[in-house]
This record gives C-alpha cells, sequence and structure tokens, in this order.
C-alpha cells in the first residue's frame, strides 16, 4: 500500500486516533519511544498482556505487609487505574505502529530510475510497477516502429535505465530500387548501419550527419559497382557509383558521338558486374523512286471494227517516292529501314475504244494473194513490230498517215493482224504492189 492509499483508508485517522495531550499521557507510563524503529503489526492483530503459560511453575506467594482485607482493596483500586491508563495508551500505540510500518513501505515502493526519451536523459522518482506504468506517468506515447528498452511490461526496480528511441520513416532509393523503412538512428550514417547498407564510396543525396527528424527524410544511395565498358575493340573496367549506363560509359573516358548508343539502354540503372557494349552508329538516308502503274480502261465502239481496238488516251505511269535510312553498327551494314513513303504523281489511266462492227471478210481482187509472205518480209511476221525510226508499224509497216487515209485509228501496230491485213489488201487495191517497194514481189510468190 502506498502512502497516498494508506492516507485515505479507514485504518488512517489522525483527527481520531492522535491528540498532543493523550500521547503525552501515554508517554507518562512508556519509556520514550522512536517512531521509526517501531515494528509493523501484522493486520488484524492486537495486544495481549504476556501471561503465565498454563502448567508453567508458579513463584511464591509473598504477602506484604497489611495483606488483608484493607490492602486487597487498595491493590485493587490501583490496578484498576493502571488497566485504565493501558486502555487508553494501547490504541494510540498501535496507530503509530501502523504509520511506522507504511512509512517503510511508502519508501519501498518509491524507484529512482534513469528514463531516456530518444537520447534526452532524465533521472526521477516513481512508484510504477513496471516500464508501461512508467511511460504511461510520464506520457511519453510510443507507436509500432519505436523501441523500448527493457521491454514494455517489464517489473521496474530502483535504479533501472530505461530507454526510448522513436522510429523515424526512411523513404529509401537504394541503387534504383524505392522502398519505406523504419529506423531508431538519429542520423543517415547511423539509419544506414543499422539498415547494412554500404556506405564507401557510394553516393549519398544528403550529408551523413545530417539528424533525421520524427517526420523522416527521404534518401538515395547509390552503392559502389564494379562495371565493364567495350567500346573500339577494347574493354574498360570502372568502379562507379553513377546513376546511369551513360554515365558509367562516359566516367570510362568514352564519348558517344551523333547516334552511338549502347547495348542496355543508356538512361538505365548500371548495375554490378554488368557488361555495356557501345555501339558506334554512322547512318544516312537514301531515296528511291518507282513507277505506279496505270490502269487501263476499255469502252465499246460500235463504229470499229470488231477486233480492232483504238487509244483513245494513252496511260501515263505515277511516281512514287520513298525514303530509307541506311545504317552501319560497328562497321556492319544493317537492312535498309524504310522512313517514309509519298506520292508524287498520280497514275492517269489509258482509255481504250474497243470494236464491236462485224468486220469485211475480203477484199475484191486481193484476197488471193500471199499477204503471208509480204508480212514475213516487212515485219518478220509481228504484229506491233515497228521499225528503228518509228515511222512505220504493224505486220506491213503503216506510216501513220496512211493508215489513217485506209479508215485506220490510232497506231497500227496497235490493232489486231486480222485489221492490218484488211487494210493491207485496200492499199493494194488502190496502189498496187508498189506501196511495198522492197517486199510487194512476195505477194505473187
Amino acid at each position: 500500500m502506498s502512502r497516498t492509499q494508506f492516507e485515505h483508508s479507514e485504518a488512517y485517522a489522525p483527527h481520531e486516533a492522535y491528540a498532543p495531550h493523550q500521547a503525552y499521557e501515554a508517554y507518562e507510563y512508556l519509556a520514550p519511544y522512536d517512531v521509526h524503529s517501531a515494528p509493523t503489526l501484522p493486520y488484524g492483530e492486537t495486544y495481549r498482556p504476556a501471561l503465565p503459560r498454563q502448567g508453567a511453575p508458579q513463584p511464591p506467594t509473598v504477602r506484604a505487609p497489611g495483606d488483608g482485607r484493607a490492602g486487597r482493596r487498595r491493590r485493587a483500586q490501583y490496578a484498576g487505574r493502571a488497566d485504565a491508563s493501558l486502555r487508553r495508551l494501547l490504541p494510540r500505540a498501535l496507530v503509530v505502529a501502523f504509520l511506522a510500518g507504511g512509512t517503510t513501505a511508502f519508501v519501498a515502493k518509491d524507484k529512482a530510475v534513469e528514463l531516456t526519451v530518444d537520447g534526452a536523459p532524465r533521472t526521477l522518482h516513481t512508484f510504477a510497477d513496471d516500464v508501461s506504468e512508467l511511460l504511461v506517468e510520464e506520457g511519453v506515447e510510443v507507436g509500432a516502429h519505436d523501441v523500448i528498452v527493457p521491454a514494455p511490461g517489464t517489473p521496474l526496480t530502483s535504479g533501472e535505465d530505461v530507454a526510448v528511441r522513436y522510429g523515424r520513416p526512411v523513404l529509401l532509393t537504394l541503387d534504383g530500387h524505392r522502398r519505406q523503412v523504419w529506423t531508431t538512428a538519429e542520423t543517415v550514417d547511423g539509419a544506414l548501419r543499422q539498415l547494412g547498407v554500404r556506405t564507401q564510396g557510394a553516393h549519398l543525396s544528403t550529408e551523413g550527419s545530417r539528424r533525421i527528424g520524427r517526420e523522416g527524410l527521404a534518401l538515395v544511395v547509390r552503392t559502389e559497382r564494379v562495371v565493364t565498358v567495350m567500346a573500339d575493340g577494347r574493354a574498360r573496367t570502372v568502379r562507379t557509383n553513377a546513376a546511369t549506363v551513360r554515365e558509367a560509359v562516359e566516367e570510362a573516358g568514352i564519348t558517344l558521338h551523333g547516334e552511338d548508343t549502347t547495348s542496355v539502354p543508356a538512361t538505365g540503372f548500371p548495375r554490378d558486374g554488368q557488361t555495356v557494349t557501345v555501339l558506334r552508329i554512322t547512318g544516312s538516308q537514301e531515296v528511291r523512286e518507282d513507277p505506279i502503274p496505270f490502269d487501263v480502261r476499255r469502252t465499246e465502239d460500235a463504229s470499229l471494227y470488231r477486233g480492232t481496238e483504238v487509244v483513245r488516251q494513252a496511260g501515263q505511269p505515277g511516281l512514287r517516292r520513298t525514303t530509307y535510312a541506311l545504317r552501319s553498327v560497328n562497321g556492319v551494314r544493317e537492312k535498309p529501314r524504310r522512313l517514309r513513303t509519298e506520292v508524287v504523281r498520280e497514275p492517269s489511266p489509258q482509255l481504250v475504244r474497243v470494236g464491236t462492227r462485224p468486220r469485211p471478210t475480203s477484199v475484191e481482187g486481193a484476197d488471193h494473194l500471199n499477204w503471208q509472205g509480204l508480212a514475213a518480209c516487212e515485219s518478220g511476221g509481228r504484229p506491233d513490230a515497228v521499225d528503228p525510226s518509228g515511222t512505220y508499224g504493224g505486220l506491213y509497216q503503216f506510216d501513220t498517215r496512211t493508215w489513217h487515209d485506209l479508215g485506220g485509228e490510232g497506231r497500227p501496230q496497235d490493232a489486231s493482224a486480222t485489221e492490218q491485213t484488211y487494210r493491207a489488201k485496200k492499199l493494194y487495191v488502190r496502189s498496187g504492189p508498189d506501196a511495198w517497194p522492197h517486199c510487194g514481189a512476195r505477194l505473187r510468190g
């Protein structure tokens, strides 16, 4: 029972149990009494005078002078007064003894402890029974990430050291990987030691001596790594804490020019033991132009003999322009890569008239001649033959003017073999074999 609890209990009633004149009256019958050395009586025990045990030898009875009826009366009166004084003294002595015992218990429950909260120590006295009660008593709030030594619930003893270290959130980006961690360290260096992060040769986004507040901080750490760079036929190994592959390549003394790149993304994070190959790239562009074929559109024409086709509008091919990227990597040329395509000119369709009129089967006076022999002599028997000058064409080497005079349309070499023979027969009727000075004689052979 603490002193405060004792003072509010029923056993402690100083306004009823103690008064100066009563204490003085009690001390008339007792020797001088030290309250701090008084024994503590067990609860419920009362005072009893010492009496001889039953069966013990009794001292002899000695009668004093005047030991008669009057003497017995005087002794009885004296004994009565003594018993009354003793009854008045006994409750006061019990209270004094109880107070002395309560003081001893009060002193026993008081403990001197040292409480260190986040590095700030202070010595205090407490009646708390364990660490948890002490923290509640001192208003120290702790969370899931805080560390308490000894553990909460541990019984307290005088001279105990109790330490509370608050957890601090750290947003740690370690070698490109981000995660949320908690630490009870008060500085960046301490936190990294606590997390087991190697800092020798590492890059820190802030000073290692910087203190970490309870609100925490964001920390970027790039440890030292070994990276091998292959470039221009040589291998270079560097120890680096670079943030990107490009930085590691530059630290190896290699410069990227133009379209040069690396075997892994240049913006990526270089890993320990990684090998990076530099790709020397030379490039150019090539433009190619390709024709676009035109369409042929045919229209029936009853004014033309069947089998006759006349080109009303010659077709015009279009033009397509394509641009390609040419690239060589470390001296090896790659397949061209198409960049873009554009149509420079649209094609124009070819318009053709197709005859549907029945053709006469013969020309009087010319059907019996050797037209096959004449064609073989003039054109080698090829309906589309054209002489080197471009003036004469077809089986019988008509010039364009004569062909039109005979009723033909377009170019003779574009007409069918039947129509060409028919026009040749008409020419024979009009001009005879002299129309073909070199081969006309073949008509009769």
